[in-house]
């Protein structure tokens, strides 16, 4: 079959293209803005990559094309392929539908769904399956270090593991894209308002995220944050499956660390003690990401011993805490964080990382549709208030950033592009500080800029 994604170069079509040419599919695909590292993953692969959405590339004659939820019907024609398409009656499908039919049918589907720690988590359960020689597919919004890359096929009739969104499919299905994997296993990680441009308030997340909970068989299990009161509202509207929860209790580090030292904490889930896990990793939240995926692998039969054995090697994902290079004595890290809650258990996990007098500076862009529409702007000095330093980038919005940090006082930044960023905080860094990007997407490529700029000032 020769498949044309539409929106190819996103991380969910990028990793479904890949599965599709493991597969043994024929696949090109077409996006606005195809560049690095997507495309360069793609083209390695043999997949065709055209810039832009033009009619013309009906001349391929695929035998489907395959929309990512990117495309939309508008009145300004920035999808004449698609008109195309529909105008010529020829087959299309969605990116969800399509995995759901050639890649899911007939395994054992793992969905990891939540507003934070999707990626993360997908990435430790696919780690500790692999660990236990199940040789599980998966697809993650993230390139996980253990493996190099963000899908795979896996063995035929293995586990399949996925990163479960709740943003819309497409502009023709407008359910969340998790509804059409039908897992066995569903982990419900937490759950907040997000998404605003589809979601007009928390309930409707948790309407779609019900519908997630219908499709589980009875032999199935959902593995639910019990301390996150929206899912527990979620389940009261019906549920018919085995439930395990997790986080009933603080899961607090069984010992601190001393620096530069592997973290541990004890896990305990309701009355099983299943050991101790010794990692890199930092934070509370990756602790709780932690027990979702052991509770989730032990429905596939992985004792909870080995899925701690396996997270002692887990190496996280690239955009989590990433460190990026260090000049001038000052380190510069990447993070995907956009939410504030995110943002904030970044940077609360760097400061656990780092020592008390070392100093953070907090470079970010609300970029998120969510966090263009202005919709969260009132939460940004609570998710900053650990950093020493803020600096937010102006750039493209609509609504004043100056005005709704104006609580952090002299503490924030607010400067109208990439350039007039990497000068303030190259004017602000010190030996010694951290800084600390944030953003989901390039961020206009300021991490090399920075580190370009700081070992010129040497």
């Amino acid at each position: 079959m020769h498949i044309h994604i539409l929106g190819i170069c996103g991380t969910f079509m990028g990793g479904l293209a890949a599965l599709a040419r493991e597969a043994g599919h024929k696949v090109t695909g077409c996006d606005a803005n195809v560049y690095p590292p997507m495309s360069d993953q793609l083209e390695a692969l043999g997949i065709e990559l055209i810039q832009g959405f033009g009619a013309e590339q009906l001349a391929l004659k695929p035998d489907l094309f395959v929309i990512g939820n990117v495309v939309t019907r508008s009145s300004e024609g920035r999808f004449p392929l698609m008109e195309a398409i529909l105008d010529a009656g020829l087959p299309y499908t969605s990116g969800p539908q399509w995995l759901a039919e050639h890649i899911l049918q007939g395994r054992h589907v793992l969905a990891v769904a939540g507003t934070h720690g999707k990626t993360t988590t997908t990435s430790m359960l696919a780690w500790i399956l692999d660990h236990a020689g199940l040789a599980p597919g998966f697809l993650v919004g993230g390139v996980p270090l253990n493996f190099g890359i963000s899908a795979r096929l896996g063995q035929p009739g293995s586990p399949f593991v996925i990163e479960a969104d709740e943003y819309d499919t497409a502009f023709f299905d407008k359910r969340s894209k998790f509804v059409h994997y039908r897992p066995r296993t569903a982990i419900l990680n937490n759950l907040e308002h997000d998404h605003a441009d589809i979601f007009p308030d928390l309930a409707a997340i948790e309407t779609q995220f019900h519908h997630l909970v219908r499709t589980v068989p009875a032999k199935g299990r959902i593995v639910v944050n019990a301390r996150e009161e929206a899912l527990q509202r979620v389940l009261s509207r019906g549920c018919w499956s085995e439930v395990q929860r997790f986080g009933a209790r603080k899961e607090e580090p069984g010992a601190l660390r001393s620096r530069g030292e592997p973290q541990s904490f004890d896990v305990l889930r309701g009355a099983l003690k299943v050991g101790r896990v010794e990692w890199s990793l930092s934070g509370e939240h990756n602790q709780l990401n932690a027990l979702a995926a052991i509770a989730a692998a032990e429905h596939l039969g992985v004792a909870p011993e080995a899925a701690c054995a396996a997270l002692g090697s887990f190496q996280n994902v690239r955009r989590r805490l990433e460190l990026r290079g260090e000049a001038a004595g000052v380190k510069v890290y990447d993070d995907f964080a956009h939410h504030p809650t995110a943002m904030r258990t970044t940077v609360n996990g760097l400061r656990r990382r780092i020592a008390p007098a070392e100093r953070i500076l907090a470079v970010f862009e609300p970029r998120s549709n969510t966090m263009k529409l202005g919709t969260m702007k009132a939460q940004l000095p609570w998710a900053l208030e650990e950093a020493d330093l803020a600096f937010c980038n102006q750039a493209g919005l609509a609504w004043d950033a100056k005005e709704a940090l104006i609580p952090m006082g002299a503490q924030a930044q607010v400067c109208d592009g990439v350039d007039a960023l990497v000068a303030a905080v190259l004017k602000a860094a010190k030996p010694g500080d951290h800084v600390l990007c944030m953003s989901n997407g390039g961020f206009g490529g300021i991490h090399s800029q920075l580190l370009e700029a700081l070992a010129a000032r040497g």
